[in-house]
C-alpha cells in the first residue's frame, strides 16, 4: 500500500507540468473563443455606423489579436518545458517572442491599411471627398512601405545589429543595386510621376498615339500598370514607358465632337440656302447639343458631284455610348430636314456629253 501510494506521489509529481501545459492551451482556447464572440458582437454593431474607420480597426485586429492569444499560451508553455527540462533549445525559442510580436503589430497595421484602402475604394468619391481609386492605392502602397521597412529596422535592432552599420551597408548597396536594376528603378520612378501628376487614374480610358496602347486603367502599380484592352485582354505596361510617349485621356473629355460632311444633289442647289438655315435652326434647339461650344453648318465646296456643306458641334455628353445614340438621331433629323424640302442626299455619279453625230454623205445607190 505504501509503495502505491509512493508511486502515485511520483507520477503525479513527474506529470504536473503536462496538467500545466494542458490549463494554459485551455484558458489560450476559452480566450480565443471569448474574443471571437466579442469581435462578432461589435462587428454586428460597427455594420449599423457608417464610419469606416472602426470597422476596418475590427477587421485588422481580429486575427493579431488571436495570434497574440496562442503566442502568450505559447510562451508560457515554453517557460513551463524550459523550468521543467532546463534545454538549450527552449531558451533560445523564448528569446524570439519580441521579434514575434513585432511582426505581429506590423501585420495589424499592415492589414489595417489595406482594409481602409478596399473600403475607400469602395465608397464613391462624394462619401469621401477628394480621394479617389489611384490616390488611395498610392496612399495604401506609400504607408505599407514604411510599415515594412520600419519592421526590419526593428526586427534587426532587436537581434542585436548595429543600425548604422546596416545603414552604411544599405547605401554602398543601393548604388550596387541601383546599377543593377536601373529598368526596375525606371518603372517605380515612372510609377511615381503616374501619382503624383495623375495624367490618368484607375478606371480611365487612356490611348497612346506613339504605341499600340487603347483600353481601360485597372491597376497602377509601383513597377507596371495593367490596362484592359476591348477585347477584354489585359495588357501589362511598364510604368517607364508612360515617361516616353504621349497619353490621350478621353474620359477626361468635356464634351464629345459631330464632325460630318453631308452633299447635297447639284440639282438642289437652289435649296441649299433654306436647308443650312433650318439645320442651324435645329441643332440651336437641340436639348442634347452644348450651346455654349461653337457650332456651325456652312457650305463648305462644290464636289464632283455634290453640294458639300459641314456640321460642326459639341454633344452635352461623353459617354460613348449615349454620344452614338445622340449623333445618330442628330443625322437623322438632318436628313428629314433635306427630305421636307424635296432635296436628297447625293451619290456619285457621272455626266457624260456625247458630241452630235457628224452627218455623212449617203452613197449613191
Amino acid at each position: 500500500m505504501e509503495l502505491f501510494e509512493s508511486l502515485k506521489n511520483w507520477l503525479i509529481q513527474q506529470n504536473s507540468w503536462v496538467f500545466q501545459v494542458f490549463l494554459v492551451l485551455l484558458l489560450a482556447a476559452m480566450v480565443h473563443l471569448f474574443v471571437h464572440l466579442v469581435s462578432n458582437r461589435l462587428e454586428k454593431g460597427f455594420a449599423k455606423t457608417r464610419n469606416l474607420w472602426d470597422d476596418a480597426l475590427l477587421h485588422a485586429a481580429r486575427k493579431p489579436v488571436l495570434a497574440l492569444v496562442w503566442l502568450a499560451g505559447l510562451l508560457w508553455v515554453m517557460d513551463i518545458l524550459r523550468q521543467v527540462s532546463g534545454a538549450p533549445i527552449i531558451n533560445g525559442l523564448t528569446a524570439i517572442n519580441d521579434l514575434v510580436v513585432v511582426i505581429v503589430v506590423s501585420w495589424f497595421f499592415i492589414r489595417f491599411i489595406r482594409r481602409v484602402e478596399r473600403q475607400v475604394i469602395a465608397k464613391p468619391v462624394e462619401a469621401t471627398g477628394r480621394i479617389d481609386t489611384t490616390t488611395a492605392m498610392a496612399i495604401s502602397k506609400l504607408l505599407r512601405a514604411v510599415v515594412i521597412i520600419t519592421t526590419i529596422l526593428v526586427v534587426l535592432q532587436t537581434m542585436g545589429y548595429s543600425l548604422s552599420g546596416v545603414l552604411a551597408f544599405g547605401g554602398i548597396g543601393g548604388i550596387a543595386v541601383g546599377f543593377a536594376a536601373k529598368d526596375m528603378l525606371a518603372n517605380f520612378f515612372g510609377g511615381m510621376m503616374i501619382y503624383f501628376d495623375r495624367p490618368f487614374s484607375v478606371g480611365d480610358w487612356i490611348r497612346s498615339p506613339d504605341k499600340n496602347i487603347e483600353g481601360t486603367v485597372e491597376y497602377i502599380g509601383w513597377r507596371q500598370t495593367r490596362i484592359r484592352t476591348f477585347d477584354k485582354r489585359p495588357l501589362y505596361v511598364p510604368n517607364a514607358t508612360f515617361s516616353n510617349i504621349s497619353v490621350e485621356n478621353p474620359s477626361r473629355m468635356q464634351n464629345r465632337r459631330i464632325k460630318e460632311t453631308v452633299g447635297l444633289r447639284y440639282s438642289d442647289a437652289a435649296r441649299l440656302p433654306e436647308i443650312l438655315e433650318d439645320v442651324r435652326s435645329y441643332l440651336k434647339n437641340s436639348p442634347a447639343i452644348d450651346h455654349s461650344k461653337i457650332l456651325m453648318v456652312n457650305f463648305n465646296t462644290y464636289g464632283p458631284s455634290s453640294l458639300d456643306f459641314f456640321i460642326y458641334c459639341f454633344t452635352k455628353t461623353c459617354d460613348w455610348s449615349q454620344f452614338h445614340i445622340e449623333k445618330e438621331q442628330v443625322l437623322l433629323d438632318v436628313l428629314a430636314i433635306i427630305h421636307r424640302h424635296g432635296a436628297d442626299v447625293a451619290y456619285p455619279t457621272q455626266t457624260i456629253n456625247l458630241p452630235e453625230a457628224p452627218l455623212f454623205d449617203q452613197p449613191d445607190k
